[in-house]
């Protein structure tokens, strides 16, 4: 009887290869115009299907001995410097068939999932043209499958940009928000027990954990908590600054100003108890410029600012 690798089309290998290269940490332009070519013919097509439903549904990885054999002639190709021979002898030792269905189910959910540390940001180019931008310390899981495209956003923020495809819609879950869209333009984050959706073209449903729903359009933004969902009118400029790498503050008080620009800093700004806060904060900063900050704040509110234990910066009053 023939085993997986000689069953399994050069389409099936290139697939594999295809899905590993667009799940790296950073992919540029020029991959993603190759990739669409070669999805161009109709047996590419088929064969990134295949492993697209695999990826989805890992489970199924046992059952589908074609797509498990691609993927293990890929796999192996790109570890085999790393992998002793020790590991193969083991695999071996119980059972390839189910060793490979095993590891390779491993693999192929640690592709979905995409995350940034403090202070980092990161585009993720999704196979179906969409792109996802993670803010600093952000996560996010992805699963497609042949009837829709679903997002967990399951910490920070992202800014979507979505491919439109009227027969899939693309779905992100956030706690108790779940937003869904065919094709636009939103920004999603995760503020404590709530969630904030920013729409920035087109248009969105967003529900809560009971399914109440409301429908959004371009300049609003919703809040979904426990309560429900409420919309109004957003500033997407303040609201979506950090795409560009900038905070942007409009009246917005101290303390939470300081909170913000702690997003980005592995070592934080401390504001003294003592500081009221009730000073407003209006400006344009670089997302991770501590300095910049620290200066303006001491010379605007009339601050101090001193070294703090493990790297952190102290502002207080001029007086304390």
């Amino acid at each position: 009887m023939a085993g997986p690798k000689a069953r399994m089309s050069a389409a099936d290998i290139e697939a594999a290869e295809w899905h590993g290269r667009l799940g790296a940490r950073n992919v540029d332009t020029r991959t993603i115009e190759d990739f669409f070519a070669w999805r161009q013919s109709p047996a590419n097509a088929a064969a990134y299907a295949r492993v697209e439903t695999v990826w989805s549904g890992t489970a199924r990885l046992a059952g589908d001995s074609q797509v498990t054999g691609a993927l293990s002639a890929a796999f192996s190709r790109r570890t085999q410097q790393r992998r002793p021979p020790r590991l193969l002898l083991g695999l071996a030792a119980v059972g390839a068939a189910a060793a490979l269905a095993g590891g390779f189910s491993f693999w192929l959910q640690s592709r979905t999932v995409f995350s940034t540390g403090v202070g980092e940001e990161r585009v993720v180019r999704l196979a179906d043209g969409s792109s996802v931008r993670l803010d600093t310390a952000s996560r996010v899981r992805v699963r497609f499958d042949g009837d829709r495209r679903f997002i967990e956003l399951q910490e920070g923020q992202a800014f979507f940009t979505v491919a439109h495809d009227a027969s899939r819609p693309f779905v992100v879950a956030a706690g108790d928000a779940r937003v869904t869209a065919l094709g636009t333009v939103f920004d999603v984050r995760r503020d404590g027990a709530g969630v904030k959706v920013v729409l920035v073209s087109g248009a969105v449903e967003v529900a809560d954990s009971a399914g109440a729903a409301k429908r959004m359009t371009a300049g609003q933004q919703a809040k979904v908590t426990k309560a429900g969902v409420t919309t109004r009118a957003a500033d997407v400029d303040v609201e979506t600054g950090w795409v560009d790498g900038r905070i942007v503050f409009r009246d917005a008080p101290l303390r939470a100003a300081v909170a913000e620009v702690n997003r980005y800093l592995p070592e934080k700004i401390v504001l003294d108890e003592k500081v009221t806060g009730r000073a407003s904060v209006n400006g344009v900063f670089r997302t991770g410029d501590r300095d910049a900050f620290v200066s303006t704040a001491t010379e605007v509110f009339d601050l101090k600012a001193s070294a703090g234990p493990g790297g952190t910066i102290v502002l207080a009053g001029r007086n304390e």
